[in-house]
Parts: structure tokens; C-alpha cells; sequence
């Protein structure tokens, strides 16, 4: 399906009786989340998440009868609180925040909820989210997050970790808004985790540049190596997260001739 013509629709784009006509018909809601401001280095737009979001739910509603709702800009982001212009909600902030747009959701009648989730901090409060709504409403959400995404194109990537603001998100946003990325402030920035030996614990993360702090340290706020992005391996990245969403949704909401699961 072309962009010229989606097989999905915007909700913000909608007169209320066509919202009102999507609902009634069962097209699954697509619920995008990515921070609007939140720091990803000296090279990207605190923008990244959300454009992200943007991108993925689009090519989703390229490809999908899905109803697309705007994207959630604000979430539960604690590892970067501390850097000027980051935007952060308490985990209840965000829980009431999101459940209220899904209630309302269910309450307007749809029954098929998607979240596609930019966010890593995000993720376990979204899961138990999901959880309380389907004992309330018996509405089962289906969440994607982004580290479970294109994972059979990861190993093209080249550097020696990541996480954040690294060579994949980097790459990302050059194929997504090229304009928007400074390959000239593109660091490799692993702070003090290099060489570090993996366990089976797993860590909170707090994001600062002052090595003596006692905290996790990125003297630019990210993590990873964001020079050997490339839009070359953006693309393929992007092409394989949104192949990952399709079939899923196809999977969870679609039957194979291309018509709903109901």
C-alpha cells in the first residue's frame, strides 16, 4: 500500500462521524508512544521519540486498516530528568495519564488497542497498565516495544553497546529527519559501562555527565556510538521495526485473507 493512499487513517485527521464510522466498524486503535522532549546527546532532537513514533505509526497506516491516535508525547523518562529541556512524569502521572486515554477508548466503544512504545523506561509501567485494563474491561491491549523491534537486522550494527542516542537510534533518525541530526556532534560515548561484564541483574539507569557522581556516567547523554550511523542501516532498521508491527498486528487483529479477527 502506497502513502498516497493508506489503508489507515489519522485520528487527529477525522471529522467526528468518521471517527465515529471507524469505531463502529472495529478498526483497531494504534496508540503511538515517544516523548516530545527528552535529551538524546549533543547531535539529536529531544524530538527523536516522538519522531520515531510518528514514522513507525505512519508506515503502520500505510499498510493496515488501523485507526492511528496521536502520539502520547509525555511518559515516564527518570534517567534524564536532570537535563535542561528533558520532560518527565512521575509513573502515576503517566499510569493516570494513559489509562485515561484507553478508557476513553473503551468507553467510545473500541475493543482492539495497540501501543507501539519508543520508550525503555516506559515499557514496565505500560505493561502493568494493560494488565489492569484487561481485568476492568476484559480489552486486551497488544504493546510493541521498541527493543523487541527489528532485532533480525541488529547484528548489521558495528558498535560495542548501545542504549541510547546510539549508532541504531541514530541511524534511525537520519533515514526518519535528516535535516534534524549534527553527524559533526556524533560521539562515542559508552561512559563507564565498557567493558563492564554482563549479569542477570538487571539495574536502574540514571543518566549524568559527572564521572565522580556515583551515578551512571555519559559525559554527552548517550550511550553507545553514534558516528557509525549511516542512513543506509536507518533504513533497513526502520523497514524491519515496521515489518515486525505489521505482522503482529496482522497476526493479532487480521485473519490471512487481509480481513478482521474477530
Amino acid at each position: 500500500m502506497s502513502a498516497a493512499s493508506p489503508a489507515g487513517v489519522h485520528l487527529e485527521d477525522l471529522a467526528w462521524p468518521q471517527a465515529k464510522a471507524w469505531i463502529e466498524r472495529g478498526a483497531p486503535v494504534v496508540i503511538p508512544i515517544g516523548a516530545a522532549a527528552k535529551e538524546h546527546g549533543h547531535h539529536l532532537p529531544l524530538s527523536t521519540d516522538r519522531r520515531v513514533a510518528e514514522a513507525l505509526a505512519r508506515r503502520v497506516a500505510e499498510a493496515l486498516p488501523v485507526l492511528v491516535a496521536p502520539v502520547v508525547h509525555f511518559g515516564y523518562y527518570p534517567a534524564f530528568r536532570h537535563y535542561p529541556g528533558s520532560q518527565h512524569l512521575a509513573p502515576a502521572t503517566f499510569t493516570a495519564l494513559l489509562t485515561d486515554i484507553v478508557e476513553g477508548f473503551v468507553g467510545q466503544g473500541v475493543r482492539r488497542l495497540a501501543i507501539i512504545n519508543t520508550g525503555v523506561s516506559t515499557a514496565p509501567v505500560i505493561d502493568v497498565l494493560a494488565r489492569e485494563i484487561y481485568e476492568r474491561h476484559a480489552v486486551r491491549i497488544a504493546v510493541a516495544d521498541i527493543a523487541r523491534l527489528g532485532l533480525t537486522v541488529r547484528e548489521r550494527f558495528e558498535q560495542a553497546l548501545g542504549g541510547h542516542g546510539d549508532e541504531q537510534e541514530t541511524s534511525l533518525m537520519l533515514a526518519i529527519a535528516p535535516h534534524l541530526v549534527d553527524m559533526a556532534r556524533a560521539p562515542t560515548d559508552y561512559g563507564n559501562l565498557l567493558g563492564r561484564a554482563a549479569t542477570v541483574f538487571r539495574e536502574p539507569a540514571i543518566f549524568g555527565a559527572d564521572p565522580g557522581s556515583g551515578i551512571d556516567y555519559s559525559a554527552t547523554g548517550i550511550r553507545g556510538d553514534a558516528s557509525l550511523a549511516s542512513v543506509e542501516k536507518g533504513r533497513v532498521l526502520l523497514e524491519a521495526m515496521v515489518e515486525d508491527l505489521v505482522r503482529g498486528l496482522r497476526v493479532t487483529f487480521f485473519d490471512d485473507s487481509g480481513g478482521d479477527r474477530r
